[in-house]
């Protein structure tokens, strides 16, 4: 049973799609439509450079005269995205999540992207916890 002191490594995305800074918001809408996501680390040479998520993207096209085959994803992701290590508790994370707002936390391990935990999962465990247990089954009599 996952509670809030589990840590976040026992219930991230390992191993995450990610994307290099480099690339076109086409490249990455691509990407997180083939693979059914909203948020891309941004790496550059294996290190974290950034987050895209796929609000940033819309917002960008959203602007006139943007050519998403131009604009590079440096150029609209969020460069400081929350990290976190992969022992911290899924209590810790989800209380930061909630108090700034952030769509997700990339979990780091040595320097290095180990995970993502997004807000899909936290609402994934939520509604875990919340389903019923299985009624017992009556006996006939």
């Amino acid at each position: 049973m996952v509670d809030h002191s589990t840590p976040v490594r026992d219930v991230m995305t390992p191993a995450p799609i990610t994307i290099g800074r480099a690339q076109t918001l086409s490249d990455a809408a691509r990407r997180m439509h083939e693979h059914h996501i909203r948020h891309l680390p941004v790496l550059e040479g294996g290190y974290l450079f950034g987050i895209l998520s796929e609000r940033d993207i819309d917002l960008v096209e959203s602007l006139p005269d943007v050519d998403p085959d131009a604009v590079k994803v440096e150029e609209a992701m969020t460069q400081d995205p929350y990290r976190v290590g992969p022992d911290v508790t899924v209590g810790e994370v989800v209380r930061e999540m909630a108090a700034h707002k952030y769509g997700s936390a990339v979990v780091m391990h040595e320097g290095r992207v180990a995970g993502i935990f997004t807000t899909s999962d936290a609402l994934n465990l939520l509604a875990a916890v919340l389903a019923p247990a299985a009624a017992p089954q009556a006996k006939s009599v």
